[in-house]
């Protein structure tokens, strides 16, 4: 047993399905990710990546380990860089829960925003990589890679609320007064369905990237948990709602610094050269793309509350994430005004 993972049975899968695997399995837990705990195997000079559902209790829909194969698979080929999946186990006995097998890519993570431990020409580097990666990835052609039924059709901010909403209320434990407000505001003032669709990464952030160890580059986009097909301004959006964040919310963002010193794009130059990317004239209704998204993080992060509560979280530092839901509904609750 290696942090909660049964190497008994998995040596024996692993070597039936994942070619070159030799000498004795070893496994490490990364630190952080509240939804599947993430585990880097090794055997002699061989190195992976296993991504579990957690075990235990868990709220329907959440943590499909399975999608997130299907759609590295599918963008393997593509100029959308994922880690290589290898394999997908669906025989929950053998370490008690789903998971799949993906390469190991040695690169660097950053967890905050403003890059401190980067240079100022390589910080802008880092923003437009981010900005262009998520340009190609809302320009894949879903039919042609076999995502044309990775999601339901239809409103996706429709959907989104919909299913945040019920999320949410199964994972609610106190009410809270600009939740309440998101939830009734939310449908009401839905911009038009412009019938746009492309793959949506769902938590498109600078920590869920794997960057080049020496190059401002990105190598791999990683935690595709979320990804469905939808709109792709539920991106943009996400991103920029990280940036909104005060430095001592708990959460990195960018609030109060100077992003013109840091050499940083503001929101708008960061949206007018995704609009330039993506062939688009520029984004209305912002307000509620950002009151959708800080809504749908502090579902998402009831989740983590819930999930602390009873026990499943992946992370030891849930409960203090959990701790965000009261802030991030009243960011939200503010766009709405």
């Amino acid at each position: 047993m290696a942090q909660g993972l049964d190497l008994t049975q998995l040596d024996t899968w692993i070597r039936r399905h994942v070619p070159a695997f030799e000498g004795p399995l070893q496994a490490e837990k990364f630190a952080g990710g509240q939804s599947n705990p993430t585990f880097k195997l090794t055997a002699g000079e061989n190195q992976y990546v296993l991504r579990r559902k957690p075990q235990g209790t868990l709220l329907a829909s959440a943590h499909a380990v399975d999608r997130e194969f299907k759609v590295l698979a599918a963008l393997a080929p593509t100029n959308v860089p994922v880690p290589i999946p290898v394999a997908l186990c669906e025989d929950e006995t053998i370490i008690g829960s789903m998971f799949y097998i993906m390469e190991y890519l040695e690169g660097r993570i950053f967890w905050d925003p403003a890059l401190p431990e980067v240079s100022d020409e390589d910080r802008a580097q880092i923003y437009d990589q981010m900005n262009r990666v998520m340009a190609d990835m809302h320009s894949v052609d879903i039919n042609e890679v076999g995502l044309s039924d990775y999601g339901k059709p239809g409103n996706y901010f429709e959907r989104q609320i919909g299913r945040w909403t019920k999320q949410y209320r199964a994972a609610e434990t106190e009410t809270i007064p600009e939740m309440e407000k998101l939830i009734d505001w939310l449908p009401k003032n839905m911009p038009v369905d412009d019938g746009r669709v492309s793959l949506v990464h769902g938590d498109y952030r600078l920590d869920n990237m794997i960057f080049h160890p020496t190059e401002p580059r990105i190598i791999a986009i990683l935690d595709w948990e979320l990804s469905t097909l939808g709109h792709p301004l539920a991106d943009l959006a996400y991103q920029l709602m990280a940036w909104q964040f005060p430095r001592e919310a708990g959460i990195n963002g960018l609030a109060g610094l100077s992003r013109e010193a840091l050499n940083i794009p503001s929101d708008e130059q960061y949206i007018k050269l995704y609009c330039e990317r993506t062939g688009q004239p520029g984004i209305q209704d912002w307000n509620f793309y950002m009151a959708f998204c800080f809504f749908r993080l502090a579902s998402i992060t009831q989740g983590i509350r819930k999930r602390a509560l009873i026990g499943t979280a992946s992370s030891p530092e849930a409960e203090a994430k959990a701790a965000m839901v009261g802030p991030l509904s009243s960011m939200g609750a503010a766009y709405t005004d």
